[in-house]
């Protein structure tokens, strides 16, 4: 971006730029941001030259929590009172949303009147320059991948707005695992390209919610602490962006008795397992204890009470179950150390706010040996492992997370089926399609879960 030279600024005509002259290539969702971090959405220009005069940000006020990036600019009436910078046909401008931090220089952006709006940097060489090196040739390419998976995600909810494996087994669990996939893109039960299958996948898991608080079918399911707890986790998610105030009261009922059962269904040991304590003559399980654990913090954060004990037990359960090399095994009985256990165990214990640093680092070393190559197969379970690997990753940050990235990205964009799914695996496409994009879909940092 350069000064204009010849003409005063206030001399030159006006060119304005109207709505229809933006193609909107991405929108990400990313609460809180500051310029520090990475912006949310990403739009090109078209028109042959953007006039402003002055380094500023242009806020466009919208009149919903997340209106979308096409509703902000129709609502814009143009950008042509900023005249003397140019910028290059192509030239990426960085949208983000003010999400309650200043700016550099102190400033605050965006109406106080509203408690979202569209920032448009489009005088910045530091910000745009930053911003446009993630939009090379590679996000364009993982761009069209997620969205071709999330149509297909889309496309495959049943009328009842559920999501089934295999032979139609655990529709609980893969609700909301399809579920959380579609929050990750942005979208909200409100807003949002995909707000309408949000909301019946909401619909559906409202209504399997049983009078003890599980959510699904402990006939059907016989490992249905899996379901229950994916669901709490994605209803978390879903309730700190709900508008609907009866809406919001059902979730917070749904909730808070969800969490009172997870309580209960907590093992001497301080573990879950595939059932609860009871139906499991206290049997647990190292990858349900990670579901439990990352649901509560969840429903934790979104103001849902939750009991420090529970949580407490779950952090020695783990650590209990760590071997000399840093492994986790499959339970507080044996079992044999486990990579994607591991991977999860760490996750867990950075959602529980757990930085030991002694503890954590021996986890670490185990997985990077186990997990580093993404190639290998050979532990079993790989989109299990690497979806929490690489929240662990995510959070890790750096050189690191972007060396690990686009591993994963070369192998995940290879592996996808021509009508947009991911098929490897025995559990059923829904299952790795909604891992592989929430996995693609971390730095979009739309769910306080996953956030850093």
């Amino acid at each position: 971006m350069r000064r204009t030279s010849g003409q005063n600024a206030s001399e030159r005509p006006r060119q304005p730029v109207f709505p229809q002259q933006f193609e909107v290539l991405s929108v990400r969702s990313k609460p809180h941001v500051s310029f520090g971090s990475q912006l949310r959405g990403h739009f090109r220009l078209f028109q042959p030259m953007v006039h402003c005069t002055q380094p500023v940000t242009r806020t466009i006020a919208t009149t919903g929590r997340r209106a979308g990036a096409a509703d902000a600019f129709a609502r814009h009436d143009s950008l042509d009172e900023y005249d003397g910078w140019r910028m290059p046909v192509g030239q990426v401008v960085a949208g983000c949303w003010r999400g309650g931090r200043a700016a550099p220089g102190g400033a605050w952006f965006g109406s106080a009147r509203l408690q979202w709006s569209l920032l448009v940097v489009v005088a910045c060489v530091g910000w745009c320059g930053s911003t446009a090196e993630t939009l090379g040739a590679d996000r364009v390419l993982v761009q069209r991948s997620i969205e071709r998976g999330l149509e297909w995600v889309a496309g495959s909810q049943s009328r009842l707005g559920h999501w089934t494996a295999n032979n139609g087994q655990y529709p609980t669990a893969m609700t909301a695992l399809a579920g959380i996939a579609l929050l990750a893109e942005g979208s909200t039960t409100t807003q949002g390209k995909y707000a309408e299958n949000i909301r019946r996948a909401v619909d559906y898991l409202v209504s399997r919610s049983r009078s003890n608080g599980l959510i699904g079918d402990p006939v059907r399911d016989n490992r249905y602490t899996y379901g229950h707890g994916f669901s709490l986790l994605f209803l978390s998610q879903v309730l700190g962006e709900e508008e609907d105030l009866d809406r919001r009261e059902t979730l917070i009922d749904v909730l808070t008795r969800g969490v009172e059962f997870t309580c209960q269904a907590q093992t001497s040991a301080g573990g879950w397992g595939y059932v609860s304590a009871k139906d499991g003559h206290d049997r647990d399980e190292g990858s349900t204890t990670i579901t439990q654990v990352q649901a509560l913090r969840g429903c934790r954060n979104a103001g849902i009470p939750v009991p420090k004990e529970a949580i407490d037990r779950a952090i020695a359960y783990i650590k209990g179950c760590t071997l000399p090399d840093g492994g986790v095994q499959y339970s507080s009985q044996g079992g044999g150390a486990r990579p994607a256990i591991t991977a999860a165990a760490i996750a867990c214990l950075f959602n529980a706010g757990d930085y030991d640093s002694q503890f954590v680092p021996k986890l670490m070393s185990y997985c990077k040996k186990n997990l580093g190559n993404i190639l290998n197969r050979g532990f079993g379970h790989w989109h299990y492992a690497h979806y929490y690997y690489s929240q662990v990753m995510y959070r890790e940050g750096g050189q690191e997370w972007k060396e690990y990235y686009d591993k994963v990205v070369n192998k995940v964009l290879n592996e996808q089926s021509p009508d947009g799914s991911w098929s490897q695996g025995y559990i059923g496409p829904i299952y790795t399609t909604a891992i592989n994009l929430t996995i693609l879909q971390l730095e979009n940092a739309a769910l306080p879960i996953y956030q850093r």
